[in-house]
């Protein structure tokens, strides 16, 4: 049961192979891809098949995809690329004879309004034209989305654009289990996941960062425009920002709130709290 795995030269990639590993595949079932092969160097000591794959670079995916039955493909990192180049993984994948696909999407990516949504809807679409047995993966933010965040927030507090919105976020390494569970499991294709963790608010993540560090720390609410401008101050590009600002929007307007189960019903446990990550994060500034 080969199972492949793009992207495991980046975070969620490399959790998911960790997960595989875990739930006892054998190293040598498990193929790891990436573009930058040499950062995978431990884990072929362990045994698991390292190939470069390069959505790019149509060839490479060919080659990479030779021999695997279940394909895990992690979306990619570049706004506006990925529908073109999920697309290209998609046929390779066709082409090698893959029998199934778990797509890592964005959570209600059939309704969001999000702009990262749509790069997610188009590669859906995709995958249904394709015709190959798949499922989605729909995951919410991610924790280390804000937990990454602390220095900023224990200096300046926090900021942003999602008012009183709920955000239903979850590890990497919990949304990687889940994706495990599913390439090692049966009855997945045609299933649509919506996945999140414990819900909280700005303001709610602002008490558990204080309560966490002993040091006061508040949520300052701002208008749309200016919280781009605040980014944009950070160092961060215009689109980049934009795309930033935009995810608060979308938290405000209750696009990124999960109410479903299916993360936890997956990995068969809670999925970590946002004061488990946060406690963590803490204990890791402090080394």
């Amino acid at each position: 049961m080969p199972i492949i795995v793009t992207g495991a030269t980046g975070h969620l990639g490399r959790l998911a192979v960790e997960a595989l590993l875990d739930r006892g595949v054998p190293a040598e079932q498990i193929i790891a891809t990436g573009r930058r092969t040499e950062t995978l160097a431990d884990l072929a000591e362990r045994g698991v098949v390292v190939r470069r794959a390069d959505f790019d670079d149509p060839a490479s995916l060919r080659e990479a995809f030779t021999g695997a039955e279940k394909l895990l493909l992690v979306s990619g990192s570049e706004v506006g690329q990925r529908p073109r180049q999920h697309g290209n993984a998609i046929d390779a994948a066709k082409a090698a004879g893959v029998q199934f696909i778990a797509y890592t999407s964005i959570a209600h990516a059939d309704t969001s309004t999000l702009l990262l949504a749509e790069d997610h809807r188009a590669t859906e679409r995709l995958l249904a034209e394709a015709g190959v047995p798949h499922a989605l993966l729909r995951n919410g933010w991610y924790l280390e989305n804000y937990t990454g965040q602390l220095p900023v927030y224990l200096e300046h507090g926090i900021a942003g654009a999602a008012g009183t919105g709920k955000v239903s976020a979850a590890t990497r390494a919990d949304y990687a289990e889940a994706a495990a569970a599913v390439l090692t499991g049966e009855g997945h294709a045609g299933a649509v996941y919506e996945l999140g963790g414990e819900p909280f608010t700005m303001t709610e993540l602002a008490e558990i960062v204080s309560a966490a560090t002993g040091r006061t720390v508040t949520y300052t609410d701002l208008p749309l425009e200016q919280y781009q401008a605040v980014l944009v101050g950070a160092g961060l590009p215009e689109p980049v920002a934009a795309v930033f600002a935009d995810g608060d929007r979308g938290v405000a307007a209750g696009e990124l709130f999960v109410e479903s189960q299916d993360l936890a019903t997956l990995i068969g446990r809670t999925p970590t709290s946002p004061a488990d990550a946060v406690a963590a994060a803490v204990a890791g500034l402090r080394g």
